[in-house]
């Protein structure tokens, strides 16, 4: 099966903590909203509400079919702790293509 990469995606979310993270990405894989999730801590150091901040965070690096963005933000939304959590997305320009296959399957 030929799947087109421009389809599929990267979704970055940054967490509080490694709980949150990992039950987002719990929460995403048992939706089939994510085909996989991976966990990094990270360090972030952003400006909110006027004032710069220095936090030690978690980066969910969310691999899906852009098709399915919408939901899967809706879904953050509901279960994030930020009032205004970190959703973007970035298209995937290519990829080997039994992993874009196995992508594809999962979702």
């Amino acid at each position: 099966m030929d799947q087109q990469s421009s389809q599929y995606g990267i979704v970055l979310v940054t967490a509080a903590s490694q709980t949150e993270a990992a039950q987002i990405a719990e929460v995403l894989i048992a939706a089939k909203l994510a085909a996989c999730v991976s966990l990094m801590p990270i360090r972030s150091i952003y400006t909110w509400q006027g004032e710069v901040c220095r936090e030690e965070e978690w980066q969910l690096v969310i691999k899906t079919d852009l098709a399915l963005f919408s939901a899967l933000e809706n879904k953050i939304r509901q279960i994030h702790s930020y009032e205004t959590p970190e959703i973007i997305a970035l298209p995937i320009a290519t990829g080997s293509q039994p992993y874009l296959n196995w992508l594809s399957a999962q979702l």
